[in-house]
């Protein structure tokens, strides 16, 4: 069974040449105009008020809330003299947000505007009832979101309507990155690995020298949180063989740990932890708090990590160690020991929602997004008004130091919840110098030229549709973390126990509902709806 999401391209673009924008196009304080034809009839009338979630991490400045400080304000201050709307926000706990969000939506006490990243929670809101129709709103008040980002609106259709208006990212950025200590290569007279082969090598080679003269050497750093994937699934796929686009979208994301030839990395990282190469308790390292100690105090020589989460952790390890290097890497070749995948984000991000309980603010949430979508304001969001820009045009973040001093929030690109696109990240130069302008104090614009590299070679984008199917709905929230479990079972058992573990645990996943999910998939592919809306995202 599946669940019915066809696709109708005029509302998805908007197609109306007399589309009226939902805010006016005046400005108030630093902020550049926002595009914008007229304003709608509120704009002269009483204020509507419209409270809108957002994302708290706990790093609010001192005597500040996510609910209240300089850029909530100044966002605020904007949209009232823009589009008349009273605006306030409600803070969620980012760790455990869609649990908090299933809470609120039961509860019928959900912001006006909410969102999540999980395509089930919206396919599951929407078969329900639970959303808002934005359908007529996104055609009336969108034009910002038709005309900038509007090829990726499908996703946040069922059944022909339209229940979400989807968040652009920007630069596509693979999900995870490969870094070695390339001080630590160089010490041994190894080069930067560019197979799987030499990786292992160079590995081994760390642990029986440990070149870093460290008490504890950490071949391969590993942490053991249960909510993400990023440790393993690169290196696992690497020993899948080239995906056709049906097992591409059977075995997509972290499903791919099923397809043929995964079992095969799943036995080298067992056989690699059991030599003392991977972490040894990273299994209950569920906060990740050894694995950050080991990258930031000099005993890791490798890691497989978010993109970009290494930033985090040089400053403090070049504090301590000043002459430790991690370098980013290609070295995770597939089965025909040259070629690389390398899965990265697509097009669209988060689902942005209004709940069914706040159908009379569906026009303010538009109007709201869409001033939010132009460039010029979501830039000023995603940055601080305060913000300057590089000779490449690409926009500098304020430093930590900075952003306390103004008391602005440590992540201000949490309210900017619908569009990450800049003309910058579109050019190698743009982002190169989006990434070094700021973390120039540890690392040169040639380091992360070498990380543009590395992250726009052998990109692997896995078939998307707007289609949740009755199966994942039913049972793919519970498989996700027990994925993830059956992977570090299979890693951290002894050798001689690897079949008999990795049978048990996969049985397990089949009595969760792991066959049911691969089968539907399987069946939806043949019906060729897949490859259809893959012509539509390529458009």
């Amino acid at each position: 069974m599946l669940r019915k999401s066809w696709f109708t391209k005029a509302a998805a673009l908007g197609l109306s040449a007399a589309i009226l924008a939902g805010c006016g196009s005046g400005t108030t304080g630093s902020a550049p105009a926002a595009e914008g034809n007229t304003a709608d009839d509120t704009a002269s009338g009483d204020a509507e008020k419209l409270n809108v979630m957002i994302w708290d991490r706990s790093n609010a400045a001192s005597g500040t809330t996510m609910e209240d400080n300089p850029l909530a304000n100044w966002i605020k201050e904007q949209v009232k003299a823009e589009c008349n709307i009273d605006l306030t926000f409600t803070s969620v706990p980012r760790s455990g947000s869609d649990d908090k969000l299933n809470t609120m939506m039961t509860g019928g006490n959900a912001p006006d505007v909410i969102f999540t990243y999980e395509q089930n929670l919206f396919g599951n809101y929407a078969s329900q009832g639970g959303l808002a129709d934005l359908t007529d709103a996104l055609a009336q008040y969108g034009d910002n979101i038709n005309k900038y980002i509007g090829n990726i609106q499908y996703m946040g259709q069922y059944d022909g309507k339209q229940y979400a208006i989807m968040k652009r990212r920007g630069f596509q950025i693979p999900r995870h990155i490969t870094y070695i200590r390339k001080d630590w290569l160089d010490a041994l007279g190894l080069d930067v690995p560019k197979t799987k082969d030499e990786l292992i090598d160079a590995l081994y080679a760390f642990k029986e020298k440990n070149p870093g003269g460290v008490d504890r050497i950490v071949p391969w750093a590993m942490g053991g949180t249960t909510d993400t994937e990023k440790f393993y699934l690169n290196f696992v796929g690497s020993y899948v063989p080239e995906l056709s686009e049906k097992d591409a979208y059977i075995y997509s994301e972290n499903f791919l740990v099923f397809a043929d030839g995964a079992i095969d990395g799943l036995k080298e990282m067992n056989q690699l932890y059991n030599d003392g190469i991977i972490s040894p308790d990273f299994a209950v390292d569920t906060t990740n708090d050894q694995f950050k100690q080991d990258m930031t105090s000099g005993n890791a020589g490798f890691c497989l990590d978010d993109s970009t989460n290494i930033f985090d952790y040089i400053p403090t390890l070049k504090a301590s160690v000043p002459e430790a290097e991690f370098v980013p890497l290609n070295c995770l070749t597939l089965p025909d020991g040259k070629s690389y995948r390398n899965p990265t984000e697509p097009l669209y991000g988060m689902y942005v929602m209004v709940p069914a309980t706040s159908e009379d603010k569906v026009n303010a949430a538009v109007r709201y997004l869409n001033w939010m979508c132009d460039p010029t304001v979501a830039e000023n969001i995603e940055y601080t008004p305060d913000h300057t820009k590089t000779d490449g045009g690409a926009p500098i973040a304020l430093t930590e130091e900075e952003m306390a001093a103004r008391s602005y929030p440590g992540t201000p690109n949490d309210y900017n919840i619908i569009n990450q696109h800049f003309d910058f990240v579109d050019t190698r130069e743009g982002q190169v110098s989006a990434w070094a302008e700021p973390n120039k104090s540890w690392e040169t614009e040639d380091w992360f030229g070498q990380l543009y590299d590395v992250c726009t070679t052998d990109q692997f984008l896995y078939p998307t549709t707007p289609t949740v199917l009755d199966e994942e709905a039913q049972y793919k929230s519970n498989l996700t973390s027990m994925i993830i479990g059956y992977v570090y079972n299979c890693i951290s058992c002894a050798p001689e126990e690897f079949e008999a573990t990795q049978q048990a645990e996969y049985q397990k996943l089949q009595d969760a509902g792991l066959e049911q999910i691969l089968k539907a998939r399987a069946d939806y592919y043949d019906t060729g709806a897949v490859a259809e809306f893959q012509q539509q995202a390529n458009q």
